[in-house]
This record gives C-alpha cells, structure tokens and sequence, in this order.
C-alpha cells in the first residue's frame, strides 16, 4: 500500500509539470482531468516512466503523458536527434534528412512535429506528401544523400500505438556508435529546449519522383521477366491491411507485368483504426481472413498482406490438397533465397563473390541451400540493421543478392538498408509464375526444397512475464539457463552450446572458442546431434522471454509432409516439456 502512494504521490509531481505553458491546452485539460480522477490507473500509466529513446526509436501507446507517444515525447526525440547531427555533422553546410509516415492515427502530426523541429534547428528536411511504406524511407535517405531520417511508425502493433524510427546516412537503422550518441542527446533535452517553430523554407515536399526512381529499381531485380510474361494472368489477391503498401506494391506489381493483381477492397481504405482486423499483422491468419474469402471465389493462385508500414509480408496458397495455407516466415525466406540463387545460376548471373545473410534465429535450411551451391551465406543479429550491415560492410567488394529473417521480412536489393514488402511481394509474384510455368504451386516448390535439402519444422514459444517482477523472472531464467545450460533435448544429445553474451562457443569435449560478432547480445543457442536448434532471448520491447525451436527430418516424398510435421511436433513438445515450458 505504502509503495503504491509513493507511486502515485511520484507520478502526480510528474503530471503537474505538464500543466506548465510549455504545454499546450488540450494536454493540460487532460492532465487535470487524470489528476481529478480517484481512479489514478491513467496516471499511473502515463507518467510511472518515461518512455524511453532505444536503439531503435521510440514506440508506445498514444496520449498525454511522459509515458506516452505525444508531440512532446516525439519533440524531445528530435531535438536530441537535430542536436547529435549537428555535432556529428558540424563541417557540413547543410545537413539533410528524410521524414516519413505510415498510415496510424497522429502520423500525419507526429511527421510534421518532426520536420518542423529539424528546420527549426537549421536541418534540410524532405517530408512526403503523403504516408508511404517503410523501404521508401530507407531508399530516400541514399537516393538524396540525406544524413539521416526519421520514419514514424509502429510497424504491425495494435492501433493503440505509434512509433518512431532513427535511420543513419546509409539508409539503415542506427547502429554503435550513433544510436548511444543519440539517446545520450535525447536524455538531456527538457521540453522547454524543443524548437516547434519550423522554418518553412527548410521543408521540402516529395512524392511521386521519388516513387517513379524506387519502382523503377525494383522492377531491375526481375530475374526472369519472360516467365512473367508468359504468366501475365497470374491471379494474385493483395490487401495491404489499411496501410501504406495501397500507394506502390499494385503499381509495383502491374510495372512488373502482372495484369490480374486483385485488391481487398475493403482494406485497401487508410486507417490507422484497422476496422477490419483485430490486429494488423500478417504473421497471424486472422488478418488475411478477407483476402482468403476473396482468394477462394477468384480461385486464385497466391495470395499476399503487406504490414502497416509495408516493410514485411504473409502469404497463402494452396497445398496439394487444393486447400489454403499459410506460409510461415522461415518458409517464405526459403523461397526467396532458394529462387534466386537458382534462377541466378540457370541465367548465368551468379558470381563467386555474391553473399546471402539469414539472422541467428532463421532456419539453418539456407545454410544447407548455401553449403550446396557453394554460396557464402552469413549469420547476423535480430533485426535488419544488421543484415544492412553486412551489406555494408561489403560494399564494392561482394554483391548481397538476398536476405531476410523468420519474422517475415526480407530485402531481395541493396539500394534499400531495410526489409522490404514492395520488392518482396513483387518478388514472390514472379516465384509463384516461375512455378505455375511448370505447373507447380509455392506449396510444390517449398516441398521441393524440403526433399532436396532436408524437412525442418520451427516453432516459436513466447513466454510473457509483464512488470518489474516479470523482468526480474526474465533475468534469472537466462541467469540459470547459462549456469545450468541442458544436455539433452527432446531426446537427443546437445553437442554445441554459444552464448553472445560472453561471445564464446563451447562444444561437447570442452573445447571453447570465440564467436565473431560485432557487439554482445543476450541470446543463448543450443545444437543438437540431430540438428535441432534452440535459440533463447528476452524480447528487446516487450515484457517476454522468447524461445525459438527448429527440429529436423528427413522427407523421402512430397507426401511425406504431413508425416514429418507430426512426428516434428512430437519432438517440439519434448523439447517444452524438458525446458520447462509446458
């Protein structure tokens, strides 16, 4: 009881600062009416932390409050921004960045705020016109020779949230040593230090030429337009889920020739409320419900959901039953990966000094693809900054053709430093043409893949453990799983253990060695004698711990998937059932 009035008595001399004039009325009139109200969970919410500037950006739930996604809590993020890039840029004339949109309630403000800001500190700023998919942004910030960019979106979180992305002068999302630079810079700004009054004349509206130069690029990624060509009535069902894949992925996919592209109708209308979905994310099925109807009464051949920020997409098409499924993430890189380094080959394009990159936690399936066609593939952290890396890290001395990571994002260019869905969906179209030319469906040809080079099913268990006695739960688990790491798993033997955090490797007769990373990372991963994979981290962003599980098997048929899978989803539960998480 005592803890939770310091609590309350704490948050209650937070809300009273808003109510100074730095403020403006409507946020004081709501601060008042949280103060007013007995029910102090609000308050309490809005103000108990501040919301915090991580290496990726800001993202929260919407409104009033230090807690909170508001102009203030944007405004503060900038002016620590503007205040790095004029440190880190002081021997430039003009410093230049990118600010972009998605489609959520306040992105249209939020975008603005920010333009206005950076003029206001003397920074060159190219605002779009209009909301516009993610990769756009990215592509921008290179195509313009900017300094930096700033996107605001919360990608595919509820309609409650928005968010708030930092990118560098390579078009990715900052890495060390700017992002602690930057959040060092934010930490010290008070809202009396934010500049709101832009200068008009800094702020530079694009759109449509820059949409033309970006969806032409994408269309030179074509690996084999004459199957497209012969495929041109390919049913395709698109929704963009309310969001900004609307303004190019159709385009993109009628440049490229498909000329039977159906959009969800009802989906294809901006809102950031996303009406007609419980939750914008094309990883669960619910959110494609409308776009199967439609799939079913055209009797299409693939369908395809882009996020809200278009930067990720989920598919369906059908298996050899003729019913509709789902294709997970570490499926679809699969397919990507898989199609271009063998169409690559089959048109003479491959080099030996092009590369792949897969993160950590992505299906080891595509080291076997790489192994076997004698292409070097790469591991990388979660998160596309670091497949953007790699990309950088080679640029003029290897080709990237190819990258991508579980959770549905994959970047098939290198002009753009993030995952991108108006490629990809592009991509996968001719994929799916590719295979309709040999009257195949992706379902065939992801068997095809799991014959050559082995089944492999994965899983992933998040266990939520919300608060600070959920975070301190979070900690000791990991805490334990590295002083008692297991030695078995479903029944079979681990014979590799890496924990990046220490970044060391140690395998089953004690031998140790380093693991090559560029920064430590607490994530945990185990190997087994029958290639199962177990990869374990707290979420960066939510209060949970995640565990990834990827099993093997061997399938001698195409209709032996069904076999596989089961006897996979038996091996998945003893490895639960050993790791305690049933």
């Amino acid at each position: 009881m005592e803890k939770n009035t310091k609590l309350i008595a704490l948050c209650e001399n937070k809300a009273k600062q808003w109510l100074s004039p730095f403020f403006d009325q409507e946020t004081q009139e709501k601060i008042k009416a949280m103060l007013e109200n007995e029910d102090k969970t609000d308050l309490i919410e809005s103000f108990y932390k501040n919301l915090e500037f991580g290496t990726g950006g800001l993202r929260g739930i919407m409104g009033v409050g230090s807690n909170r996604m508001n102009i203030y809590t944007v405004g503060m993020a900038t002016q620590g921004f503007a205040n790095y890039l004029k440190k880190n840029f002081a021997d430039r004339e003009q410093i230049s960045v990118v600010v972009c949109h998605d489609c959520r309630n306040n992105s249209r403000l939020f975008a603005e705020t920010v333009a206005d800001i950076f003029s206001a500190n003397g920074i060159k700023v190219y605002l779009f016109d209009d909301m516009r998919p993610t990769p756009e942004c990215s592509f921008a910030i290179r195509h313009l020779g900017c300094q930096s960019g700033v996107n605001i979106t919360a990608s595919h979180n509820p309609k409650e949230y928005n968010g708030y992305k930092a990118y560098w002068a390579d078009g990715a999302q900052v890495l060390a040593p700017h992002d602690k630079g930057i959040i060092d810079e934010v930490n010290k700004v008070n809202v009396e230090d934010i500049k709101f009054e832009g200068n008009k004349e800094l702020i530079e509206i694009i759109g449509e030429e820059i949409d033309k130069v970006y969806l032409d690029l994408i269309h030179g990624i074509s690996i084999d337009p004459e199957v497209i060509s012969r495929q041109k009535d390919l049913k395709i069902v698109y929704t963009p889920l309310h969001g900004t894949g609307m303004t190019l992925i159709p385009r993109s996919l009628k440049l490229w020739g498909f000329e039977n592209v159906h959009c969800v109708k009802e989906q294809m209308v901006k809102s950031g409320d996303f009406p007609t979905v419980v939750s914008p994310n094309p990883e669960n099925g619910e959110a494609l419900t409308l776009a199967l109807r439609d799939a079913k009464e055209l009797d299409a051949d693939i369908v395809m959901a882009s996020d809200p920020d278009a930067d990720r997409v989920g598919m369906a098409c059908k298996n050899d039953k003729g019913e509709w499924v789902l294709i997970n993430g570490n499926q679809t890189c699969l397919l990507f990966l898989y199609y271009i380094i063998k169409n690559r080959q089959a048109k003479g394009l491959m080099k030996p000094t092009d590369f792949i990159v897969k993160t950590i936690v992505t299906t080891e399936v595509i080291r076997k693809i790489a192994e076997k066609q004698n292409i070097e593939m790469r591991d990388c952290y979660t998160g596309f900054k670091w497949i953007a890396r790699e990309i950088a890290l080679s640029e003029g001395k290897q080709q990237y053709i190819g990258g991508g990571e579980e959770s549905y994002g994959f970047l098939a260019e290198d002009f753009v430093r993030d995952k991108d869905a108006v490629s990809a969906c592009s991509l996968l179209a001719e994929i799916c043409a590719w295979a309709k030319d040999q009257g195949k469906t992706l379902y065939d040809v992801v068997m095809d893949i799991y014959l050559e080079y082995g089944f492999s099913k994965e899983f992933t268990i998040n266990v939520v453990k919300p608060g600070k006695s959920g975070a301190d739960e979070i900690k000791q688990m990991m805490t334990d799983f590295r002083n008692n790491p297991p030695k078995e798993l479903g029944g079979s033997k681990v014979v590799t253990w890496k924990d990046y955090q220490t970044l060391e490797q140690r395998d089953a007769n004690g031998n140790v060695s380093k693991l090559e990373m560029p920064e430590t990372s607490n994530v945990l991963q185990w190997f087994c004698e029958d290639e199962t994979k177990i990869s374990v981290r707290p979420s960066g962003t939510e209060p949970k711990i995640k565990f990834y599980i990827e099993v093997k098997g061997t399938m001698k048929c195409n209709g032996c998937y069904d076999r596989c899978t089961s006897e996979a989803n038996n091996k998945i539960a003893e490895i639960k059932k050993s790791l305690n998480l049933n």
